[in-house]
């Protein structure tokens, strides 16, 4: 299979806004509750304050993957609309994302809860990036 032509200003884009949602999201949103669920305690993040700068570079880098293979499964999808790319971003996180990440609560004895709120952060995220992925297309 031969890789599609991408826009990389998109995949940027797409993986700044997946950092922005992911901020809001585990931030001022459902921070808390999130904490909450996942067993984290305020003192655990303090913590990690000196190694936070390399996370979030970290978790940019995984974000500029799933854009640039996003990207790719868009335009091989045939995607025609805004709606199609979302669409096309809400299929790769139902049969990836929410399956994948449906262990944490079978075999790592996660709540159920925080699968939920993962995985509608997951579900946005990648019903976003896959309409800017078009839009930018």
């Amino acid at each position: 299979m031969q890789m599609m032509s991408v826009n990389f200003a998109a995949v940027v884009v797409a993986a700044v806004a997946s950092m922005v949602l992911g901020f809001l999201w585990f931030g001022p949103l459902f921070g808390k509750k999130w904490m909450e669920l996942s067993g984290h305690k305020m003192g655990d993040m303090e913590s990690k304050k000196g190694s936070m700068g390399t996370s979030y570079l970290a978790m940019f880098v995984g974000y500029l993957v799933s854009a640039y293979v996003l990207a790719n499964i868009v335009k091989f999808s045939g995607a025609a609309s805004l709606v199609e790319g979302a669409i096309t971003g809400f299929m790769v996180w139902l049969g990836f994302v929410a399956t994948v990440t449906l262990g944490m609560v079978l075999w790592d004895g996660k709540p159920v809860q925080l699968y939920l709120l993962t995985n509608a952060y997951q579900v946005i995220n990648f019903a976003l990036m896959g309409a800017i992925l078009f839009a930018m297309g």
